[in-house]
Order: C-alpha cells, then structure tokens, then sequence
C-alpha cells in the first residue's frame, strides 16, 4: 500500500525549524529529507527515522522495523507523530548524527 498525499504533507508539517524539509516519491513511498540529507521514509502512511545512537538515548525505547522487505530496521514514529517539538528535536538530533551524503559521481 503506497502512502497517500495527505500522510506525506501532515508529516512534513510537523517538522520545525530543521533545515529546508523535502520529500521525494520513491516506488510509491517517499524518501524524506532536510536540507538535502536524507534522514527518513514514509512507507504505507508510516514514519520511520534513519536509528542513531543518540536518537534512541532521546526516544528510550524505540521501536525499530524495517520501512520494506530488504530494509534496514529504523525507528518506528507513531505516538509522538503529532508532537511537534518532539519530532522536530529528534530530526535534529538525526541530521547531526548522520554522516554528510556522499558526492554522487560524474557521468561519463
């Protein structure tokens, strides 16, 4: 089930003050970033965050499940979703704990 429009933009409301907040429609889902930097998706009108060490020490006790079959297993955003201040204090935390994007390379 892909997530609809009106998930994808109530999320994004919901982030404050974090950097320029994007989305990109990836295979029906969407890949969520700030400034540039991707630090999450939204997969079948769910929230998960990219898991860093000090994201879970803010959260507690995180849930962490994969997005998709072959993913990774990330935090799970359900309960907090429409507290602002505590989700944009998350991604914060996310994006500064996240390694900077790697140059893509020349086409030939």
């Amino acid at each position: 089930m892909a997530s609809d429009q009106n998930f994808v933009d109530f999320v994004t409301e919901q982030i404050q003050n974090v950097g320029i907040i994007s989305t990109k429609k990836m295979f029906g889902e969407y890949g969520i970033y700030s400034d540039g930097k991707l630090f999450g998706v939204i997969c079948n009108n769910k929230l998960f965050i990219k898991p860093t060490i000090q994201g879970r020490s803010f959260i507690g006790n995180p849930t962490e499940l994969p997005a998709y079959d072959g993913a990774k297993p990330s935090f799970l955003i359900e309960e907090k979703i429409e507290d602002r201040k505590w989700l944009s204090q998350l991604v914060k935390i996310t994006l500064q704990n996240l390694p900077e994007p790697k140059a893509k390379k020349k086409k030939k």
